[in-house]
């Protein structure tokens, strides 16, 4: 496993996969039980992975309470990701949920005490609530950043807008600034490819990439059998929707026939390859319920896709960019003379 400093705004080193414990445990009703979570753990650590990415409602707090154990014998190895917003129980009352000063240093201790550890290395604000200002979130992650619980402070889910904003907001006032962005992109979610990878990789923000499986559906999977999140969870999921993701099955599918490997494998290849041409560092948030999906995500790492592969999958999954991209690109060329190939690109994206 290869490793990268998490954006240009930090010394951060982590693995290039990230594990994801949304299934350590089995309080949602669906998971790995201690021991299963506990193989899947020592694998990824065994393979060189070093970024472990939790949150305190995942299993209702169960996740961070079995990872805490596993990390305790060698804590400063890990790279622990925790996030709050939603509460770790199912009925949590006003005053713990949301992103106000009050729960988010309600949530940060409760999960330092389930953690077992007295700092957490990145510290995500899991989702935009619509209610606390910007000045506030950042103020309370700037307390916890000064009084060593959190290291670095970082947005998950929010737009691109609020992200630019608050990264401004942060260097403006010398608070401790946004390390990174997290949000779902995958071949059947290629959205973030019009405003927040770009802003990522324009600001230097580290981009943490969840559910790079499309919830399964890039297994191919659904097409024999309704098994997995979408008969567990039924939650953050893809179906064949629409002509589009179809299509990016059957690529999918092919290119796994082509080269070899399974299609869960050529669709993490494919992220790993758009990777490794951002400017930044993306990172994918690999989710496995058991050792066997542990094991097909890293053999990924051993998956060479051909330029003619990785265009292909490039082209059948693209989103149109929409408004101002589309408009601004044919301006581009009139200003160029009519001729985009004369004029070099810049060597990295605009700020």
């Amino acid at each position: 496993m290869r490793y990268t400093t998490f954006g240009h705004r930090t010394g951060l080193r982590v693995s290039e996969y990230a594990l994801g414990t949304g299934n350590f445990g089995t309080s949602w009703g669906a998971g790995a039980d201690p021991d299963e979570s506990r193989r899947m753990f020592d694998r990824f650590a065994e393979a060189g992975g070093n970024f472990i990415d939790t949150a305190d409602n995942y299993q209702f707090g169960e996740s961070e309470e079995l990872l805490g154990r596993f990390i305790a014998a060698d804590r400063d190895h890990f790279v622990v990701a925790d996030k709050f917003t939603n509460a770790s129980t199912p009925q949590a009352d006003v005053s713990k949920t949301g992103n106000s000063r009050k729960n988010m240093i309600h949530s940060v201790e409760a999960s330092l005490k389930r953690l077992g550890t007295d700092y957490i290395d990145l510290y995500w604000v899991h989702f935009p609530d619509d209610l606390t200002p910007m000045e506030e979130i950042l103020r309370g992650l700037d307390d916890l950043v000064r009084s060593g619980k959190i290291l670095y402070a970082a947005l998950s889910n929010f737009p691109a807008w609020r992200v630019s904003r608050a990264a401004t907001l942060a260097e403006l006032k010398n608070w401790a600034p946004v390390a990174g962005i997290q949000v779902e992109y995958s071949l059947v979610e290629r959205t973030p490819d019009r405003e927040l990878l770009p802003m990522a990789e324009g600001l230097g923000l580290g981009a943490a990439l969840w559910s790079p499986l499309g919830g399964g559906l890039l297994t191919g999977k659904y097409r024999g059998s309704a098994e997995g999140r979408l008969s567990d969870l039924k939650t953050l999921v893809h179906t064949e929707s629409d002509e589009r993701k179809t299509a990016v099955v059957d690529t999918v599918l092919a290119v796994a026939e082509e080269t070899g490997a399974t299609p869960a494998q050529v669709s993490v290849a494919w992220i790993r390859e758009r990777a490794a041409r951002a400017t930044t560092s993306f990172v994918p948030i690999i989710g496995p319920r058991n050792t066997r999906q542990l094991d097909d995500y890293l053999g990924a790492l051993d998956v060479r896709l051909t330029p003619e592969q990785y265009t292909r999958l490039s082209q059948v999954s693209a989103v149109p960019l929409g408004v101002p991209h589309e408009a601004s690109a044919g301006a581009r060329d009139r200003v160029r003379g009519g001729d985009a190939s004369r004029i070099a690109e810049p060597p990295v994206p605009l700020a």
